[in-house]
This record gives C-alpha cells, sequence and structure tokens, in this order.
C-alpha cells in the first residue's frame, strides 16, 4: 500500500485486514493499533469489516444519506497521526482546546473531520497543495461555535 497516496482498495484492505487480525488476536503494528484504537470507537462498522466479500466493492452514496465507513476512518486516523506528529504545527493544541471545549476527544474529532475533508477537497478541486493555514483556520472557528 502506498502510504501516502493509497487507493480505495488499498485503504479498505488495510481495515478489513487489521480487524481480521485483531479478531484473532495477531500482533500488530503501531499504526495498526492507532487504527483499532478508532474501529473500536466505531462499533457501527464492525459488521462491515468483518464482511470483506460483502463490502469491498460497496459504494456509499452521500447524495443517499449514507457515510462511508472507510473514509469516515481513514480520516480518523489522519487526525490521530497529525495530532500525534503536531503536524502541521498546532494542530494538537487545535484539537486538545476543542475537546475541552467540547467535553469528548471524539466529538472533536469530528469537527476536525470536517474541517480536514473540506481542505483536502479544495485541494483537489484546485489542483492545489493542502493548506494548513486554512485548515487550522477551519478549527479556530469550530473552537468559537
Amino acid at each position: 500500500m502506498s502510504l501516502f497516496n493509497p487507493d480505495r482498495d488499498q485503504v479498505r484492505d488495510f481495515f478489513f485486514g487489521l480487524w481480521a487480525r485483531s479478531r484473532a488476536g495477531e500482533a500488530l503494528a503501531p499504526l495498526e493499533t492507532m487504527a483499532l484504537a478508532i474501529v473500536l470507537e466505531h462499533p457501527e462498522y464492525h459488521e462491515v469489516l468483518g464482511d470483506p466479500e460483502r463490502f469491498r466493492d460497496r459504494e456509499w452514496k452521500p447524495e443517499g444519506g449514507e457515510s462511508n465507513p472507510f473514509l469516515h476512518l481513514a480520516l480518523h486516523l489522519a487526525i490521530a497521526e497529525q495530532v500525534s506528529i503536531d503536524q502541521p504545527p498546532g494542530i494538537r493544541e487545535a484539537v486538545d482546546a476543542l475537546a475541552a471545549k467540547r467535553g469528548s476527544a471524539h466529538e472533536a474529532r469530528h469537527a476536525v473531520m470536517e474541517c480536514l475533508a473540506e481542505v483536502l477537497w479544495q485541494a483537489q478541486r484546485n489542483a492545489a497543495a493542502f493548506d494548513n493555514a486554512t485548515y487550522l483556520d477551519c478549527l479556530a472557528r469550530k473552537h468559537r461555535q
């Protein structure tokens, strides 16, 4: 799997494999341990992760009110990695402040996810680099809400 730009199938296989290995009690790599903690916070996705044959090629349509579990988990993992290394600089402090204000680290990460998704979408739409300043500004606005 390309660490920096995985395709849809690679992301799905990562989470399917992670779930299978964790259920079997196998040792996990550090990134997998971080991802498993996120998966365990989302029991609504356990059925999907336990049935790769049924869900590997499934499309979740936002216009139908569906949330793609793999995208959701991958965004959570990206945020966890960003916070762990404080990249972009200031993200850890912003997420911690948002968690304190909202009273829940998980709810804070969902707010962060909205900002991350928006800035990623803008970068893709404009064929531009990810804008750290816009991302951190969005988090500051979330904190003020």
